[in-house]
């Protein structure tokens, strides 16, 4: 086991964690969360022996293998599988030893059995199994590694730790440049991991996947909780719930939000909003909690009118050479549409959103975009155009020149640049601050269509929490890649599945695609049985079941979503005749002349309405909680 006694760790001057002292048994699977700056990576570098406590100790068993993701990968001609097979160090030790001729007899015995118990002989389709998990296709394991972008060479990074069979595995924010399939992959397969993991992720869907335990550090305190994510929320928000200041704090935020349903649930072409808001109401009484000292506190100023067809795209193919990715894709974004792109790795997402944004014309068919339109487009470019050398504050007043100062620091403040970090040069910024500034510009456009390619990347669970409360607030269209779920949950009311050059409604949530994943990853296993010469029929009903496990969720929702949407439906007409009737018995005018028996029927009408509308919103909270069950089931 992993013991801290009495542990204090510093960097610099400053104090990290003082006088920790608990055990990590073997076998447990732990999350590492704090914000950013806690102490987390010092940490890590702690357990690797790269860096030594002030006081206190460390002890990490002598005979553990430590295995961890490389953060740099030089431009080699190795191919990607021999890469990834560099990784379990016995192995390849092994291996050289096998090819010395000059063992025999016994000592070669005693070579290949050991061969055979660390499974040497399986290790290649191990190593094709990971490449697979996370995204590679089948033609490019060969590939020599200096073919591959910055972000696919950090995959075969972390297949290189994956494949290591170390005692401990550190990972380090794994999920970052990896798609929704390959998170979801990675995170089962991490489920499975029979040594010790310890992890950070600012992912809650992932850590609540994968992790027995987190450690948390807050004020230099190193606290240990049993359960994953959710239940480490639930027992920092029990423990935060005594401070009068978490009772302030989260009114305020729950009102603000109610304020906007009060506000537009009786408008028809609000009502839909106003109903995800009721929702994201039902999840912040459980979770806001534990995140009410963030430092983040900003939303999007309400954008100017939209024109009625935001884009339209006609017949719209992009290809890169004869490489096809999107094929006659035909497309209307109206006003309020709140969409979540899905699709497997390389379908075309980010491909789509660029077409959107004007990134890129098709090279055929027609993008249109209505007059008026206003579009705040955000991908991992955006941090490259960031002036290095200036200050957020610059950047804001480079664009708003006419701006007053000290407007531009509130607003900067929201965004956690307070004080002498307004005025400092970006180029020292972490990713997740050059994130966040990048954010700040595109929101202070007041755009009327967001485009999101990833957004929470680099952005701790503190940023995350406080994107995903301003998204579900926002009042303008938008369109999100993201392997975050539970922004995905949150903020989108529709989804469009990109696969196989098509862009399609996804009759679903996040775990009917994840369904729709496994299926899909089921049948190719099952196409590759076949070449093997496997059971055709086993195959086949393994397919079959997939399939018909599919169905049969999408089978229970198609009748709570009709639910909804009549709930959705009555709910805006009784918002709307409620709201005529207190309009009516608040007119003193109407008292001028008084029918009793006109206001007893009114007043009494007004009751049932009331009641009906609550009972209606309840209903429709029971509903998607029933749906959020299939989903996990």
């Amino acid at each position: 086991m992993i013991q801290f006694k009495n542990l204090t760790l510093t960097r610099g001057t400053r104090e990290l964690i003082t006088d920790a002292s608990l055990q990590l048994h073997t076998g447990w699977r732990v999350g590492l969360t704090g914000a950013n700056g806690s102490g987390k990576s010092s940490v890590f570098a702690l357990l690797r022996g790269e860096l030594h406590s002030e006081r206190g100790d460390c002890e990490v068993p002598a005979t553990w293998r430590i295995a961890s993701v490389a953060q740099e990968t030089p431009a080699l001609d190795t191919p990607a599988i021999a890469y990834v097979l560099d990784g379990d160090t016995e192995l390849r030790a092994l291996e050289h030893t096998l090819a010395d001729a000059t063992h025999h007899g016994e000592q070669l015995a005693e070579l290949h059995a050991r061969m055979a118990d660390i499974g040497g002989y399986s290790a290649q389709a191990r190593a094709a199994a990971l490449l697979a998990g996370l995204g590679f296709a089948d033609d490019e394991i060969e590939r020599p590694v200096r073919e591959f972008s910055g972000g696919w060479r950090m995959r075969l990074n972390l297949a290189q730790a994956l494949i290591s069979r170390a005692d401990l595995l550190l990972l380090d924010e794994p999920t970052n440049h990896l798609d929704l399939d390959a998170v979801v992959w990675l995170e089962q397969w991490l489920a499975g991991f029979k040594g010790t993991l310890v992890v950070v992720s600012h992912d809650r869907d992932f850590l609540d996947g994968c992790v027995t335990h987190i450690a948390h550090i807050h004020a230099a305190r190193l606290t240990l909780y049993t359960g994953n994510y959710s239940a480490f929320e639930d027992a920092r928000a029990a423990q935060l719930a005594a401070q009068q200041s978490t009772y302030e704090k989260q009114t305020r935020v729950i009102a603000h939000m109610e304020a906007f349903v009060a506000r537009f649930r009786a408008k028809a072409t609000k009502a839909k909003q106003a109903q995800s808001r009721l929702k994201a109401l039902a999840r912040m009484e459980r979770i806001a909690a534990a995140h009410v000292d963030t430092p983040f506190d900003f939303h999007f100023p309400q954008p100017d009118r939209s024109p009625n067809t935001l884009i339209y795209l006609n017949k719209s193919s992009m290809a890169y050479g004869e490489h096809k990715i999107l094929n006659d894709i035909e497309l209307t974004l109206a006003p309020g549409a709140r969409i979540g792109l899905l699709g497997p790795n390389g379908a075309g997402k980010s491909t789509l959103i660029k077409l959107l944004a004007g990134e890129t014309k098709p090279t055929s068919g027609q993008r249109t975009e209505g007059r008026g339109l206003v579009i705040g487009y955000f991908a991992q470019h955006q941090l490259e155009q960031l002036r290095p050398d200036e200050s957020p504050l610059q950047h804001l007043l480079r664009q708003e020149p006419q701006a007053r100062e000290q407007d531009l620091r509130d607003y900067l403040g929201g965004f956690d640049f307070r004080g002498a970090m307004a005025d400092s040069s970006v180029a020292p910024f972490s990713g997740g601050e050059k994130s966040r500034l990048a954010l700040a510009l595109i929101v202070r456009r007041k755009p009327n269509l967001l485009l999101l390619d990833e957004p929470t990347n680099h952005l701790d669970l503190e940023m995350r929490q406080a994107l995903t409360a301003a998204l579900a607030e926002y009042e303008g269209s938008m369109v999100l890649v993201s392997h975050d779920r539970a922004l995905l949950r949150t903020v989108c009311d529709d989804f469009l599945l990109v696969s196989d050059g098509r862009v399609e409604p996804f009759d679903g949530a996040v775990e009917d695609y994840i369904a729709w994943l496994a299926a899909r990853r089921a049948a190719r296993a099952g196409n590759e049985d076949t070449a093997a010469g496997q059971d055709k029929a086993a195959r086949k009903d393994a397919r079959a079941s997939a399939a018909a496990d599919r169905q049969n969720r999408l089978a229970a929702r198609r009748p709570l979503m009709k639910e909804i949407s009549r709930l959705e439906t009555e709910l805006a007409r009784w918002q709307q005749e409620k709201l005529q009737m207190d309009t009516q018995l608040a007119d003193p005018a109407f008292y001028a002349n008084p029918d009793p028996e006109l206001l007893r029927a009114l007043t009494t009408k007004q009751q049932q309405i009331a009641l009906d509308i609550d009972a209606a919103e309840h209903r429709w909270l029971v509903v998607h909680a029933e749906l959020e069950a299939i989903g996990e089931t």
